[in-house]
């Protein structure tokens, strides 16, 4: 049966590092629209237990030190496998990612295998360095693919989880949404894109441009 013909489980997994302030709220917005929950501790050090309840809808995966955003979402994606969802949700803990629009997402999957948020529509807010990366990104990305990649780098994704087993990332770092969308095209599997608004706060981000650059350009090459 297409699991789109019946109610589908849904997992969400959230990758952070200490994000205490932001996790509760992503977790209780996500709630509404998916299952379970499938937060990945990526090594924090801050007091983030002391503000989220673990139940049998949140699921906690802790690694002992940071080891990255790719690392994280591998882990996510084969527990997502192992708690046999349907469909998994990536998104991010920082409050970029609007857990409302996971519907859509969703809906778009009866027509795709992989969708992503396309933020690239409307670029208010954007940092002037996220807007290059993403642009150039996208564009070295399409042409390899062979394939219009909207927006390469938005890690708000909803994904069949029947296919999670053949592109998982062995990347540790944030490239690994990059080669999970070469490993999806090896494949021939279907990408399409939801638009979605972007949201930037004043926080700094954690990405390392020359570390993620290196990595993106490793994946694309290889």
């Amino acid at each position: 049966m297409n699991i789109m013909q019946k109610k589908p489980k849904v997992a969400a997994v959230i990758p952070f590092f200490n994000e205490q302030e932001t996790l509760p709220v992503v977790i209780n917005q996500t709630l509404p629209f998916a299952d379970l929950i499938i937060a990945v501790n990526d090594g924090s050090t801050d007091d983030f237990l002391k503000h989220i309840r673990i139940n049998e809808r949140i699921v906690l995966i802790s690694s002992k030190k940071n080891e990255g955003k790719g690392f994280s979402i591998n882990r996510g994606m084969k527990k997502s496998m192992e708690l046999n969802s349907d469909i998994t949700i990536t998104l991010d803990a920082d409050l970029q990612h609007p857990p409302e629009y996971i519907p859509q997402l969703i809906e778009m999957l009866k027509y795709y295998d992989i969708v992503i948020g396309n933020r690239l529509r409307n670029l208010r807010g954007m940092p002037f360095q996220r807007i290059l990366s993403n642009k150039l990104s996208s564009v070295l990305l399409s042409i390899k693919l062979k394939q219009v990649i909207s927006d390469s780098q938005c890690g708000f994704r909803a994904y069949k989880t029947s296919i999670l087993h053949d592109i998982l990332p062995l990347s540790k770092g944030y490239e690994a949404e990059t080669e999970i969308l070469v490993n999806a095209k090896r494949k021939n599997y279907s990408i399409g894109f939801a638009e979605i608004p972007t949201i930037y706060t004043n926080r700094k981000s954690r990405m390392r441009s020359f570390k993620t650059i290196r990595g993106f350009l490793r994946v694309l090459f290889t």
